[in-house]
């Protein structure tokens, strides 16, 4: 009888394709991700029924169909350390419709794309079995919440590979930088329109449509649109100084800002220039009266509608 395989022990590796779908051999040394709160799915798809006329009654037996994998895992963000120098988790987003542009020595800042979007290869290895996905992209979700690490959410999707067991490689997993709590030291600016909050969550999903497409002649996993979302519970205050309900009723678009981080290599900047202002709701904390805030990023111009610098 085998041994049990254990889940714990995995790795977990990703590389950005050069050709849409061909395996990039992302290595351990490399290309290893230090991921936490990991779902894989291996083999999602259809099952078509075969609703065939036969002699008695018994079941037709299936064809599966649209056959794909998915992989979900949260990552810590947090900056390389060194300004300039672009994070560990940065080709993750990237195969999220999202660019990064790197100024040595300075910064390094991703923007939302709609052309020129990349992909990237997957390989995990659970329990000496390796699983292979190809073409993945996916969507994402910035998450900072007050006395947390912040955390950046991945939904990918990528084509099937049948799984084939193979030694697991070993990782270096030095390029990933520990985090810092969310707080008041920590996170210096909060604003929105120019007015400062005191905030308890944070949250920017990408909200990028991922289809797998399988036609013949081609094969892939697209981003076909987005739908960007930020959403922030803050404490209340008189509505002279901040009043989210009148910028509802005249459709506001105020500007976020977001930073994390205090030393130079280590800051993270989310700026969104023209939020929509959507209804605010009511709520409570410890007995603290609470406004949850929605609001929609619109883009003044092409591709603008946020953006996270790292310096």
């Amino acid at each position: 009888m085998a041994a049990p395989k254990y889940w714990r022990d995995k790795r977990i590796l990703f590389k950005l394709e050069s050709t849409y779908g061909d395996d990039a051999t992302p290595t351990g040394a490399a290309n290893a991700i230090r991921g936490f709160d990991v779902t894989f799915k291996p083999m999602e798809g259809q099952d078509q029924d075969r609703d065939l006329e036969q002699p008695g009654m018994s079941a037709n037996g299936t064809i599966p169909t649209d056959i794909h994998a998915k992989l979900a895992l949260t990552v810590d963000l947090s900056a390389s350390g060194a300004a300039g120098t672009p994070p560990a988790w940065g080709p993750l987003l990237r195969a999220c419709a999202v660019a990064e542009t790197i100024t040595p020595g300075t910064s390094v800042e991703y923007t939302p794309i709609v052309d020129g979007q990349e992909s990237g290869t997957v390989h995990i290895s659970i329990g000496g079995t390796r699983y292979v996905m190809l073409g993945t992209r996916g969507t994402a979700e910035f998450m900072l919440d007050a006395q947390a690490t912040p955390k950046i959410k991945f939904d990918l999707t990528g084509l099937f590979t049948l799984p084939s067991d193979t030694a697991p490689p070993a990782v270096d997993l030095a390029s990933w930088t520990e985090p810092t709590i969310v707080s008041h030291n920590n996170t210096p600016v909060f604003t929105i329109g120019g007015t400062s909050l005191v905030m308890k969550t944070a949250k920017l999903a990408l909200g990028n449509k991922v289809e797998p497409r399988f036609l013949v002649g081609a094969e892939r996993v697209l981003i076909t649109d987005k739908s960007e979302l930020f959403e922030t519970t803050v404490e209340a205050q008189p509505l002279a100084g901040f009043n989210p309900f009148q910028m509802a009723m005249n459709m506001d678009q105020p500007a976020v800002a977001l930073t994390h981080g205090t030393e130079a290599g280590k800051i993270a900047t989310l700026n969104l220039p023209t939020a929509q202002m959507q209804r605010p709701g009511l709520s409570q904390s410890q007995g603290i009266k609470e406004w949850p805030l929605r609001l929609v990023p619109r883009a003044a111009a092409l591709n603008s509608q946020w953006s996270l610098t790292l310096t």
